[in-house]
């Protein structure tokens, strides 16, 4: 089936991609770091310490490309590994002060970028566009234990 570029699956995705190459581009503040480093980086800021591997799981990447992520982290000494104190066999991977600088000034960026764009609407409108996206967001928290079966459907081919 065609869908018009007008279509909310489109529309979802064109918006996705849009603003996910934005951030992207805004994100070269994460001063010096991979796209991964800066995703651990912002994850970090957002829960806190966690071991390596949790650290994967949140953000699907394999435990080798953690592994060197979080050791260029650490040569920058913006991130440090301490004992876990709930499994003495792992580490947890922290912020460093230098660390939680850099991710503050990147979400101060990226959300000065989202700013901005709301700012291009009427606060009418701004308000049904928020509402949408905290409903949005919740479908996709919903979602979240029922996404790992699409690549199987889309290499099948209905």
């Amino acid at each position: 089936m065609t869908r018009s570029p007008e279509s909310p699956h489109a529309l979802l995705r064109e918006v996705t991609r849009r603003y996910a190459r934005a951030q992207r581009v805004l994100a070269d503040c994460c001063g010096g770091t991979t796209s991964t480093q800066c995703h651990l980086l912002v994850e970090l800021g957002r829960s806190g310490p966690l071991p390596p591997v949790e650290l994967g799981e949140r953000l699907g990447l394999e435990k080798s490309w953690v592994s060197r992520a979080i050791d260029g982290l650490a040569r920058q000494g913006v991130v440090r590994k301490v004992a876990n104190p709930r499994d003495a066999r792992s580490v947890l991977v922290e912020l460093t002060s230098a660390g939680r600088a850099r991710v503050d000034a990147l979400e101060s960026t990226l959300d000065a970028h989202a700013s901005r764009l709301l700012a291009r609407l009427a606060p009418r409108d701004r308000a049904q566009v928020e509402r949408s996206l905290e409903m949005l967001l919740h479908a996709l928290r919903e979602d979240e234990g029922h996404h790992a079966a699409a690549p199987s459907t889309i290499a099948g081919g209905r």
